[in-house]
């Protein structure tokens, strides 16, 4: 099947090199275009770079549409028509939802969202579906993101969260243990890359632990703080202190979620 890619920054470049890697596409069946043509060169031998994003639109059995929110509704105006009745446009906005796609395109939608781990073939890549997608698109489309990792369906209700915990949940994490490790250097005279190197080792292997063993978070906590141990003093002052800062977080986060929403949705 033929796809096509409508934005070349970040994600759609991430998509056109996981695509390519795998050999789900080649030349002939991957079809690209970007507002500013220049940035395609790199690509110009493995993918077919369209002059517009409609040639992209009419040449795709599946449509990725990877730009900014304040653009989307420009670009699916434009490719609404190009695109045949049979393809599957395919949103990797989560805040730009299907009602209001829909009163552009009318047509099978679904909506994507990959987390920065596909770098790695890593990636939960969410994914939910308007009512007119048939289970052969569904299939289609989890065989192209299988590329990138595991593929996770959700409820278009339940995508905010689910970005949250799988898309924006990278970064959060890695501020977390930027904090911890600044707090340890304090204490140490250890060189902070051997810090970073050893928080980062012990938090894989603890989560691959977890994963092989079925063990919960309170398993491990069970397991290493002992009765009035080190461990169990630090994990006191982690369950003291950081609910309210993790409650703060998700209030601040889907909050501003809604409100790039409902800024969206007065712009349809």
């Amino acid at each position: 099947m033929n796809i096509g890619i409508i934005g070349y920054g970040s994600m759609g470049k991430m998509l056109a090199r996981k695509f390519l890697e795998s050999g789900l596409a080649g030349k002939d069946s991957l079809f690209v275009s970007n507002r500013t043509k220049e940035r395609l060169n790199e690509i110009a031998d493995k993918a077919t770079v369209c002059a517009s994003n409609s040639e992209a639109a009419e040449n795709a059995g599946i449509l990725f549409v990877c730009v900014r929110p304040c653009d989307i509704k420009e670009v699916v105006t434009e490719i609404n028509g190009p695109l045949k009745k049979d393809s599957l446009l395919v949103s990797l906005n989560g805040n730009i939802t299907f009602d209001m796609l829909e009163k552009i395109a009318p047509r099978k939608i679904a909506k994507v969202i990959p987390s920065v781990t596909a770098e790695i073939n890593r990636s939960q890549t969410l994914v939910c579906w308007n009512s007119q997608v048939l289970d052969s698109d569904k299939e289609n489309l989890r065989t192209l993101l299988g590329c990138m990792g595991e593929v996770m369906e959700l409820p278009e209700n339940e995508m905010g969260m689910g970005s949250e915990l799988v898309s924006c949940m990278p970064g959060l994490i890695a501020s977390m243990f930027d904090v911890i490790c600044r707090a340890a250097k304090s204490h140490t005279a250890l060189p902070e890359e051997q810090i970073v190197r050893m928080l980062l080792k012990t938090v894989s292997a603890t989560a691959n632990l977890m994963e092989q063993k079925q063990m919960s978070f309170q398993d491990v906590v069970s397991r290493v703080a002992t009765k009035g141990g080190i461990t169990e003093e630090g994990s006191k002052v982690i369950y003291d202190m950081f609910p309210n800062a993790a409650e703060e977080m998700f209030v601040r986060t889907l909050e501003k979620r809604r409100l790039i929403v409902q800024k969206a949705r007065e712009s349809f």
